[in-house]
C-alpha cells in the first residue's frame, strides 16, 4: 500500500504544494483522481474563498460559503464538497495516483473524501494526501499507522510518486 501524506505550515501551504505536486503528475501524463484547492484572497473579507479542481480535469467548485467577516465557526459548503466527492468517485475506476488536499473535518468524521481514500488504497492506487496540525490526530486513527510522512520537498514527494507509481503498477 503506497500512502503518504506532507504537513506543511502557513495558511494554504499544503495545497499550494500539492497543486504543484498533481500539475507535475498531470504533465507526465499521469491518470490523476482527488482534488487540489486554490485559495482566492479577496480584498473585501477577512478570510479567502476556497476553490477545489476535481482531479483530473475538473469542475471547479466552490467549496466555501460567504458568511460575512464578523462570521466564525465552519465555512465549508457541505454540498459542494459533495459533488467533488461525486467528481473523484468517478475519475477513480481511471486514476493511476489519487491527491486529496487536505484530509479535513469531514474526512475525520468518515465522510467527504474518506470512503474514497480507502477505494483507491483497496484498488492499488497510490494516495498523497495533506493533513494539517488540527485533523493530524484523526488522520493517524483512520490511516492506522500506514500513511508515511513525507518531508515537504517537491523533489523528495515526486520521487516517492514515482516508485509508489511503480510499484503499483
Amino acid at each position: 500500500m503506497q500512502f503518504a501524506y506532507v504537513s506543511l505550515p502557513g495558511r494554504g501551504a499544503n495545497d499550494r504544494f500539492l497543486a504543484v505536486i498533481a500539475a507535475r503528475l498531470r504533465a507526465q501524463g499521469l491518470r490523476l483522481a482527488g482534488t487540489v484547492q486554490t485559495n482566492i484572497e479577496r480584498s473585501d473579507r477577512v478570510r479567502c474563498d476556497m476553490d477545489v479542481l476535481v482531479l483530473p480535469d475538473g469542475p471547479v467548485l466552490r467549496i466555501s460559503e460567504d458568511r460575512g467577516n464578523l462570521a466564525r465557526g465552519c465555512r465549508l459548503d457541505a454540498d459542494a464538497l459533495e459533488r467533488a466527492v461525486v467528481g473523484t468517485a468517478a475519475a477513480l475506476p481511471h486514476a493511476q495516483f489519487m491527491i486529496v488536499n487536505k484530509f479535513g473535518k469531514q474526512e475525520a468524521d468518515g465522510r467527504g473524501l474518506a470512503p474514497l481514500i480507502a477505494e483507491a488504497l483497496s484498488r492499488g492506487i497510490p494516495v498523497l494526501l495533506g493533513v494539517n496540525g488540527l485533523n493530524l490526530a484523526s488522520f493517524e486513527t483512520f490511516s492506522s499507522g500506514m500513511a508515511v510522512q513525507l518531508q515537504p520537498e517537491e523533489a523528495a514527494v515526486m520521487n516517492w510518486c514515482k516508485i509508489a507509481i511503480a510499484e503499483c503498477v
